[in-house]
């Protein structure tokens, strides 16, 4: 019998579709094969950088420029001192309370993270912790920390914790890991510690008179003036500030003498800023109230009311802020956070140990009156301020232009992402409010607020997110490709910016 044309074709057709069928079926049940990304591209050079202009702008611009710490907890006398230290443990976990927080969250024992435990068991509990804070800040600054500073690829685990514990044990012994040298290294120029009115600030001249490479100032930190929350601890503490000016502190008259005697001392030794860490600025014009009246509660043990401690502080700081105006200072302010909530862990342990949080204070009324009361006089001196809760990034960013006046370039600031947004995230928001609300082209950029002498690379973690931000509104057709401009913004902001802002000079420093 003879077969028609159309009956090949058709069962030819069949036969296709159906194999077709079958591939497509089996592509869909078989597991994909997903790329493995080796661990050595997890930290690539072009880490953050999502694109070509991004890429450009850090490499060409950033990511060798000087860095300018201006705020920073660094023990000078380590500094002058040139230490090394024993082992990683000790530079790398001890004081770090956001690797003790995240170890605690896990169920690491109190004994391995500030208790007795040996130095190598800390890190060991450290690198079974680490893998586990994926997404946290911490599995970033870490990587990055062993990598930059001892060349450690692998990625630290359980496995490898006895290996790189001894590896970078070793190394620290070399002279290339003093604390001068660690510092040189990540082409640190400037940095200012933080030091109370009573410090004697002998590490510092001790320092200058050694000509060490990477400047080092002091900062004029006053808290503890103003602290009458508890009468016997301030009492303590003003009688240690008298033992340093040499009279008696026994009225708010004499407080503010001794006070001014230590900015002018500090001023001597090269200090150029003040800082202050409060829940909120405070300003109040209670006419009933009396400093004077107040201070004389106090040496006599008697606790005051919250009205008269916010007028207490305001009176103080008023002053101060006066004093800081006619040295040509200029003054932070870190507001916001909620302090020492952890009662029966501060016995234990004291405070600045990990029991801190993000407060939920109201900002704007006491802000704008505090600036507002030394501006009416002409006596608002240059001003950082730092948010550390992200709902207030626009009463920030808008409170520091009713301020700018025009007689210096970005006069009042709105200080980088700090404590708990000194992360991508924390960052991003607050360089995205400033953009919007101000100009981001006058920010003075990044600092490290740490204590720990590995902590520079975070300079290198802002400026990638910085380029990438740049870079991203590049592509996106939001701002122009002109690459000389848009490198020059990145290298003020970074670099330029912090070093015209403080009146850092050498030739002031009179010893």
């Amino acid at each position: 019998m003879q077969s028609f044309p159309y009956l090949a074709v058709f069962r030819r057709w069949i036969k296709d579709k159906f194999n077709s069928e079958t591939k497509a079926f089996n592509k869909a049940i078989q597991p994909k094969m997903i790329p493995v990304q080796s661990h050595h591209t997890f930290l690539s050079e072009d880490f953050l950088l999502k694109n070509e202009y991004a890429k450009i702008l850090y490499h060409d611009y950033a990511k060798d420029l000087p860095i300018i710490d201006y705020h920073n907890h660094l023990p000078p006398a380590e500094i002058r001192q040139n230490k090394k230290f024993e082992n990683i443990s000790k530079i790398w976990l001890a004081g770090d309370h956001y690797k003790w927080r995240a170890m605690r969250t896990l169920g690491v024992n109190e004994k391995y993270i500030t208790g007795n435990a040996s130095d190598p068991e800390k890190f060991e509990k450290w690198a079974y912790t680490l893998p586990y804070t994926m997404r946290n800040p911490l599995y970033h600054w870490s990587q990055m920390e062993l990598k930059r500073y001892f060349d450690v690829d692998d990625l630290l685990g359980p496995n490898n914790a006895q290996e790189i514990y001894f590896k970078t044990t070793e190394m620290l012994q070399e002279d290339r890991f003093t604390t001068q040298q660690l510092l040189e290294r990540m082409n640190v120029e400037l940095i200012c510690s933080t030091d109370d009115p009573t410090d004697t600030l002998e590490h510092h001249e001790a320092y200058f008179h050694s000509k060490g490479l990477v400047q080092l100032y002091p900062a004029f930190r006053p808290d503890k003036s103003f602290a009458i929350e508890n009468p016997e601890n301030y009492r303590a503490y003003l009688e240690k500030l008298s033992d340093r000016v040499g009279f008696e502190i026994n009225s708010f008259d004499t407080l503010i003498e001794a006070l001014s005697n230590r900015v002018e001392f500090f001023h001597s030794r090269g200090c150029r800023l003040s800082d202050h860490g409060l829940e909120k600025l405070v300003y109040s014009s209670d006419s009933r109230l009396s400093a004077d009246g107040i201070l004389q509660k106090v040496l006599r043990g008697n606790i005051p009311s919250p009205e008269e401690i916010e007028y207490f502080k305001f009176k103080v700081l008023k002053k101060l802020a006066k004093m800081y105006h006619a040295k040509g200072w200029v003054q932070q302010f870190h507001l916001g956070a909620l302090r020492n909530t952890n009662s029966r862990m501060l016995k234990v342990l004291g405070p600045d140990t990990g029991f801190d949080s993000i407060g939920d204070f109201d900002q704007a009324i006491a802000l704008a009156k505090f600036l507002n009361e030394l501006d009416s006089t002409d006596q608002l001196t240059k001003t950082v301020l730092y948010n550390l809760n992200p709902r207030d990034n626009e009463v920030f960013a808008t409170m520091i232009g009713n301020f700018n006046d025009g007689s210096v370039k970005g006069k009042i600031q709105f200080g980088s992402g700090w404590w708990y947004l000194d992360q991508k995230d924390g960052m991003e928001k607050q360089m995205n409010t400033l953009s919007n609300m101000g100009l981001i082209s006058c920010f003075i950029g990044m600092l490290t607020d740490s204590r720990s002498f590995l902590s520079f690379p975070r300079h290198e973690y802002f400026r990638r997110i910085l380029c990438n931000l740049f870079g991203q509104d590049v592509e996106n057709g939001e701002l122009p490709w002109d690459e000389k401009w848009l490198g020059k913004l990145i290298t003020d902001i970074c670099y330029h910016n912090a070093k015209n802002y403080f009146d850092f000079s050498l030739s002031n420093y009179r010893i």
